[in-house]
């Protein structure tokens, strides 16, 4: 029988290098799904990163990061006890990679440079005895290829060797059959075969100076996350007593719940926590997208990682390490770049199987050419080469070679595999900029199908705090006194209408005692020995009230235009009424009508009643609506709208009582959501309390989707067309063919330019401040 530790499943993240291109991604998933224990596996290439979800007494995460370093990818899992140092360490070992490949790549372009000096002859230019003799180019190649090259093949057989085939294994082909082709044209000239030593080293010195430019390109696509993580103050000040002027400095991570901590001006924020001492403004700029200072107090909440800007304050912490703010927002945003759209899935399976199709090609490539082609198109081989300052005739044997490796080398599965996480690495990190938590990929592919949106009224539409709007007296009470009755009767509870009452009467005239209250209902309290009701209708009628025709009439007027009526009564009288109203947010119309450019169609859902959710629907531009609805019954209109009209459906909601309709749209949009049930429940999470990010999360969804799709296009497309055109489908008519060369150059363009394309996005959501493109 299965027990509870059975089916425990726990999730690890290890960090993962070696990753060339998507076939590689592909390779590590499946040597992580192949161990027993291991339920789920999501790789990202950019970032380095694989997610698993593993049991933990059959498999561990050690295990598994000593088997993919086995075959060829040195992983680790990663300590989460401190962000900040675990980020550090990824940076400093980026930045020892930068310093090789910036090495490799001096190596090459001095090895390319003496190599096209050797060759300024043909095109007409000066010739130099010495750099155009074959011993001094087959040097040139050799350094080429045991220095700079020599990971590229080292790595690139390894992966063969496993049965995992990757851009290296194509690249390593292609310059080794270049290399040893020219060495046996060489070592035996009666051949007649050419020598093109200079193919190999200019090959890895474009391979070398794309994948150099690439890496820059990445980094620039991670610097927001960096930014992020670098909010985070490494160490804090704790103090004993709020009146101490200097704290001792420890890690922020060994900070506890309760302690407190000295933030001086122009200092970050530490934790999480509340102003115990001291008042200030705070920069809350770079986590929310606010671009004014907040100004806060004693019993204000600050946040890690926001600057204190003007005054000394000491915080009692809240939050510590992985519970902040700021902690879990870096942690959304990291797993939404390894949550995969499904297209992204397509692309992932197709790289995979990649590099099989393109040892196949390139074999048939050649095995056609040497074969068939040199006899079905004999003008091809009337092309000269130069060899040992002699003109000689191509064979097929060298043409079916050189247009083999043209095909190894311009085929990029490094594009198709940086299609997608490069664009959601850029788009999930411009959200979270904005306080837009975007969950994955594949959140943003549905965000461009959606055709219908739904609202929570209360705290979503509204501001979520009733003011009080009318005092009506239907006896010889005052509204003065009316209002100072019902503050006494409601000082015993804390719901929202005793709230706004005590914002007005924040310390009631009269004494009250012998509390009650009955939810749903109203309240009930005795003042001055006199039995004093507060509540709706059925309240007063369940204590013998009746409410007069006469007032019910003047209460109506109130009642269409969305109030919500509470009665007061004294003894079996009805004394008078107050009515409250949920204000609109001054920016909901301009929501609304933001969402229907967007071709949405937009409705309110609301457990209020049917007036007041008629007359906030009025109110904001929304045409269709649903009153005194429970969450549960959300949660169902929406499983309707899906399944008997066929819509694609977003919920916009407060993430706690709208939890179920929140779970049960395509996409679920928490609006001001600070809470665990918002994070856990919704696709996107807003964690600025606006309506307008909405709108400008959907757009954000929208234009990265977009890049995704131009990216896939192009990465199929570029591989489509140049892999024929290196196979030499236009020698025969035009003459033309793709060089190993050139094919090089070709492929570590399509890698930068998909790269460059997701980097675009910033075009269209500059950041906070800055002109919008």
């Amino acid at each position: 029988m299965q027990t509870v530790a059975d089916r425990e499943v726990k999730t690890a993240t290890l960090d993962v290098k070696g990753m060339k291109c998507a076939g590689c991604v592909s390779a590590v998933e499946r040597q992580l799904h192949q161990n027993d224990g291991v339920t789920s596996a999501r790789v990202n290439l950019i970032t380095e990163v694989a997610v698993v979800e593993y049991r933990p007494e059959t498999v561990s995460p050690d295990r598994l990061a000593e088997k993919l370093t086995a075959i060829g990818f040195p992983s680790k899992p990663r300590d989460s006890v401190n962000l900040l140092d675990s980020r550090n360490a990824r940076e400093e070992e980026r930045q020892k990679e930068r310093e090789r490949q910036v090495k490799k790549l001096y190596i090459a372009a001095f090895l390319l440079i003496f190599s096209f000096i050797g060759h300024l002859h043909h095109i007409g230019g000066l010739e130099i005895p010495v750099l155009n003799s074959l011993g001094l180019h087959w040097g040139l190649a050799t350094l080429a290829l045991l220095f700079p090259g020599r990971e590229i093949f080292i790595d690139g057989w390894r992966g063969l060797r496993h049965g995992m085939p990757n851009m290296n294994t194509l690249v390593g082909l292609g310059t080794g059959s270049a290399y040893l082709a020219s060495c046996l044209a060489l070592i035996f000239p009666r051949w007649g075969w050419e020598c093109f030593f200079d193919e190999p080293v200019m090959l890895l010195g474009f391979i070398l100076l794309g994948r150099t430019l690439e890496a820059r390109a990445r980094s620039r696509a991670e610097a927001d996350l960096e930014a992020l993580v670098a909010l985070q103050p490494p160490v804090a000040y704790l103090i004993g007593d709020p009146s101490d002027r200097v704290g001792i400095a420890i890690p922020v991570e060994q900070v506890r719940i309760g302690e407190m901590a000295r933030v001086l001006p122009g200092e970050r924020v530490p934790i999480d926590g509340e102003i115990i001492d001291g008042q200030t403004s705070i920069d809350e700029s770079l986590l929310t997208g606010e671009s004014l200072p907040v100004v806060k107090e004693t019993g204000d909440k600050v946040i890690a990682g926001t600057i204190n800007l003007s005054g000394a304050i000491a915080v009692r912490a809240t939050r510590v390490g992985q519970n902040t703010t700021l902690a879990k927002i870096i942690a959304s945003v990291e797993s939404a770049q390894i949550r995969k759209a499904p297209v992204q899935k397509l692309a992932d399976t197709v790289a995979g199987y990649f590099a099989y199709g393109v040892l196949t090609i390139a074999a048939a490539v050649f095995l056609f050419w040497y074969t068939v082609g040199a006899n079905l198109f004999p003008w091809v081989l009337l092309q000269t080469v130069h060899h040992e300052g002699m003109m000689v005739h191509s064979s097929p044997l060298l043409l079916g070679l050189k247009l083999a490796i043209s095909v190894l080398v311009v085929a990029c599965p490094c594009a198709l595999g940086l299609a997608t996480p490069t664009a959601i690495l850029v788009g999930t990190s411009l959200g979270a900029e904005r306080g837009i938590l975007i969950k994955g990929g594949d959140v943003l592919e549905i965000a461009h199908r959606l055709n219908t949106i739904a609202f929570d009224k209360t705290g979503t539409l509204t501001v979520g705090h009733p003011e009080i709007t009318d005092r009506l007296s239907f006896s010889s009470l005052s509204p003065d006194e009316i209002l100072q009755l019902a503050a006494t009767v409601e000082s015993g509870t804390n719901h929202p209408l005793a709230r706004a009452i005590a914002s007005i009467v924040p310390v009631p005239e009269f004494a009250g005692e012998d509390f009650q209250t009955v939810p749903g209902l109203g309240v009930s309290a005795r003042v001055n020995g006199e039995r004093v009701l507060l509540g709706n209708e059925d309240w007063l009628s369940k204590n013998g009230v009746e409410i007069a025709q006469k007032a019910m009439e003047s209460l109506q007027p109130l009642v269409k235009g969305g109030k919500t009526i509470v009665y007061l009564a004294r003894g079996e009288e009805l004394a008078g009424a107050i009515a409250f109203q949920d204000r609109l947010r001054t920016d909901a119309r301009e929501t609304v009508r933001a969402l229907r450019d967007l071709g949405l169609e937009v409705l309110l859902l609301s457990g209020d009643r049917p007036e007041v959710v008629g007359a906030i629907a009025r109110q904001s531009g929304i045409e269709h609506y649903r009153a005194g609805v429970c969450p549960e019954e959300k949660a169902k209109i929406i499983g309707d709208l899906q399944d008997k009209e066929g819509k694609i459906v977003a919920m916009v909601g407060d993430g706690i009582n709208d939890a179920p309709a929140l779970a049960r749209a395509n996409i679920g949009i928490a609006l001001g959501g600070g809470t665990d049930v918002a994070i856990e429940t919704a696709g996107i999470v807003l964690t600025r309390d606006r309506l307008p990010d909405v709108v400008e999360s959907l757009r954000l969804s929208l234009a990265t989707f977009r890049k995704i799709r131009q990216n896939l296009f192009w990465a199929l497309g570029y591989n489509t067309f140049a892999i024929p055109l290196a196979a030499g489908v236009l020698l025969p008519g035009f003459g033309l063919a793709l060089g190993p060369a050139l094919s090089a150059a070709l492929m570590a363009s399509s890698s930068i330019l998909v790269v460059t394309n997701s980097l675009l996005l910033r075009r269209h959501f500059p950041r906070t401040g800055q002109a919008r493109k």
